[in-house]
């Protein structure tokens, strides 16, 4: 908080496209505004659906009531997930929260009311929440609240990877066997494991190897474990893959989705639901074994419209395929700047997400010194820490990745400066 006497926020006066109109100029959304502007600002269609569902109604009650666009984006997420049941919410850590109610309600319909707790990865981020951040990882959003949360196994040996190409993306053998070790300890009280597919967010933008998370998977079928994948972050497109369980090949008993969904023009999420889990909630309302979760805004109308128009849009011009061929030039520019500065190391790469870690000289905020300069040069550059990343839109052209790799590559000289 006390940054902001230094550094006040931006006034935000208008946002276009890949751009910010500020009282500090036009800025490159560098990150889509926390890597939920997939589409981009104010698309136009997306604009236009909103318009239109607002001109017959805006929100209704979600309890015994719904309406064709929630049943079409319904099938269309079950469809992409391979999931048969989708569950509406209002934002991320809601649909965790969700997955995780439902995974420990599960087991206790299942017979096993012991296995209440959960298992999650190093450096893992799932949410803000009190149940989320039980399965998180960052001390700093976490240790105040410790003792309100559910109890969580984080697991140490994660095979880190620079990408596809690194030889632990296919085979893990050796870190395998250490978590599996891990594994075999707890798993009689757990009920599911938690993963952010491939690549975690907010804890580094840490690629592992697809063949650990298909491993993960494996156990989790042998040992009646549920697989959560948390695709806030991940999925619709953002990976090269519609979602990034895809490229391990695997599927997940529930799947988080929110972000990019609208293209971050309202909020919404979901959490798509197997059906063997819900079959064991499915009983006569006296039984007691209803999922009874119910939050006001669930399944808003508007936001529904704009997530119909977000998938319409990224279907029909395959934004999956685009974001590998976005990631592939961000990449190269990149490792040119890696090169050119010396500043910056560990480069790497998953779709059209890239990021690198600042070289931390003299044990200055090099990050903030970065995002600082980035504003006076007209991007805005949101470092992790001292990690630097990129996730533009996935339909951002490959001038503005080149003038974006320019203003880049100047903030970095002038902050070490």
């Amino acid at each position: 908080m006390k940054d902001f006497e230094q550094t006040p926020p931006l006034i935000v006066h208008q946002a276009k496209g890949n751009e910010l109109h500020t009282n500090r100029g036009v800025l490159i959304d560098a990150i889509s505004s926390w890597w939920c502007k997939s589409l981009g600002h104010g698309h136009p269609e997306i604009i236009a659906a909103i318009q239109a569902q607002l001109s017959r109604f805006e929100h209704v009650i979600g309890a015994n009531t719904t309406h064709e666009e929630i049943a079409e984006l319904g099938e269309q997420i079950a469809h992409l997930t391979k999931n048969q049941h989708v569950f509406f919410a209002s934002d991320g850590s809601s649909a965790v929260e969700i997955a995780m109610k439902l995974a420990l309600h599960a087991k206790q319909l299942q017979g096993y009311p012991s296995r209440n707790q959960f298992i999650s990865l190093k450096n893992s981020y799932h949410g803000e929440t009190l149940a989320t951040l039980s399965v998180s990882d960052l001390g700093l959003y976490k240790k105040p609240y410790e003792h309100m949360g559910v109890t969580c196994h984080v697991l140490q040996n994660i095979p880190y990877v620079s990408g596809k190409e690194d030889p632990l993306w296919t085979s893990c053998d050796h870190h395998w066997q250490a978590t599996r070790k891990e594994l075999e300890a707890i798993k009689e009280n757990a009920c599911a494991i938690i993963v952010e597919p491939l690549i975690q967010g907010a804890g580094g933008m840490l690629c592992y190897s697809a063949d650990y998370l298909k491993k993960l998977s494996q156990y989790c079928n042998e040992n009646d474990l549920f697989l959560i994948a948390d695709e806030i972050m991940t999925g619709l497109g953002r990976t090269g893959k519609w979602l990034a369980l895809e490229h391990a090949g695997v599927k997940a008993d529930l799947i988080c989705l929110s972000k990019g969904l609208t293209s971050g023009t309202l909020p919404l999420s979901c959490v798509s639901v197997d059906h063997f889990i819900y079959e064991l909630f499915y009983n006569d309302y006296e039984s007691g074994h209803s999922f009874l979760h119910s939050h006001t805004y669930s399944g808003n109308a508007l936001a529904i419209s704009a997530a119909l128009a977000t998938l319409n849009i990224m279907q029909r011009e395959n934004s999956h395929i685009k974001a590998e061929v976005l990631g592939q030039t961000m990449e190269k520019h990149f490792i040119e700047i890696a090169q050119l500065t010396g500043k910056l190391k560990n480069v790497r790469r998953l779709g059209a997400i890239v990021a690198g870690e600042l070289i931390n000289e003299n044990q200055k905020r090099i990050g903030f010194e970065l995002y600082k300069r980035g504003l006076d040069n007209g991007a805005l550059l949101r470092p992790l820490g001292n990690t630097l990343y990129w996730m533009p839109p996935l339909n951002c052209d490959k001038k503005t990745i080149g003038n974006l790799a320019e203003i880049t590559l100047k903030s970095i000289k002038e902050a070490y400066t």
